[in-house]
């Protein structure tokens, strides 16, 4: 359905009380709200998702890292240390190399839900197994 803008803006003057109380009382801290929004503002920057996506189909080093994306292992681990700050990925240590992973399946349900999203109006793009 096509909606003119004139149709979604409210025209009313009613407040519907027991709803916004119910919400407000609902809502979290402003430090929650604030550290939601430090989240999502990690996953604003396209070399990060660049290495979410990858990450979300296979556990690599920073070198695979760096040679998928065509960057240096320098600017990937600088990368990365944002997404480990923001709790997105994790690694572990096999002898000298370092793998990098997403960080658990709360990650990759959030990162996942977010590319169906932008896709689904779209009806295109890689079809991740979501």
């Amino acid at each position: 359905m096509i909606y003119k803008k004139k149709d979604m803006i409210c025209d009313c003057e009613v407040i519907h009380g027991e709803v916004v109380n119910e919400v407000r009382l609902k809502m979290p801290v402003e430090e929650q709200l604030y550290n939601l929004a430090d989240f999502f503002k990690v996953l604003g920057d396209s070399t990060r998702v660049k290495l979410m996506w990858a990450l979300d189909e296979q556990e690599l080093c920073v070198c695979d890292l760096a040679v998928l994306l065509n960057m240096t292992k320098s600017a990937i681990s600088h990368q990365l240390r944002a997404l480990r700050e923001a709790r997105l990925v994790k690694f572990r240590k096999e002898g000298k190399v370092v793998y990098y992973s997403l960080a658990d399946d709360h990650v990759k349900q959030i990162f996942e839900k977010g590319y169906e999203h932008i896709n689904e109006r779209k009806g295109r793009g890689n079809d991740k197994n979501i």
